[in-house]
């Protein structure tokens, strides 16, 4: 867990606006001004960032780092969460489909903060693994998902819209990215949206 009492100082490395993550020539999700055209194209704009933004926090860390707990009792941890938004892409998947539900990656998507079956001498290869299956994940659902065309159709076993579907994976990133934020700020002092 981190220690609260020896907090990092806060830093950024944007220099163009100070509470900025970079800077604007260096963001990835920085598109010069253009806004995409249409629903569908803004809405998947808007996951795209979010996404980049999750991997933009956990960006420059140690495995170390990114088992470090929040604040108790919390479990959260920036690669509790990256386990957790890989596990809630499948649990959505099965949402959106008709066949049989995939099993759960980590066993459920609380225990995907439950990082006790990581070795106890980790290496690296634990955080490719992790971005690895996150990303297997997300184009599975999105390929799942780029055959509707139609936003409000309802698909799958929650008969969901797909324009509700979107919007509601669009909340979980962003929430999660608040709670990234957070996470960085206590492992290393860096600020930044």
């Amino acid at each position: 867990m981190a220690d609260m009492s020896t907090s990092p100082q806060r830093w950024s490395i944007a220099t163009v606006y100070p509470d900025m993550w970079v800077d604007p020539d260096d963001d990835p999700r920085n598109t010069a001004g253009h806004s995409p055209d249409g629903e569908r194209a803004t809405l998947l704009d808007y996951l795209r960032d979010y996404r980049l933004t999750l991997d933009l926090k956990c960006q420059g860390l140690t495995l170390e780092q990114m088992m470090l707990l929040s604040v108790p009792p919390s479990t959260m941890s920036l690669l509790g969460l990256v386990r957790h938004m890989t596990e809630v892409e499948r649990d959505w998947r099965n949402w959106i489909t008709d066949g049989e539900p995939e099993p759960p990656i980590y066993g459920s998507l609380d225990a995907a903060f439950d990082l006790s079956d990581i070795p106890s001498q980790p290496d690296d290869a634990v955080l490719t693994d992790a971005f690895a299956k996150l990303e297997l994940e997300q184009t599975s659902t999105d390929a799942v998902v780029s055959r509707h065309e139609d936003l409000g159709t309802h698909i799958g076993r929650e008969d969901i819209a797909v324009r509700e579907f979107l919007v509601h994976r669009i909340e979980e990133y962003a929430r999660h990215c608040g709670h990234a934020d957070l996470l960085r700020e206590c492992i290393d002092g860096r600020t930044g949206q």
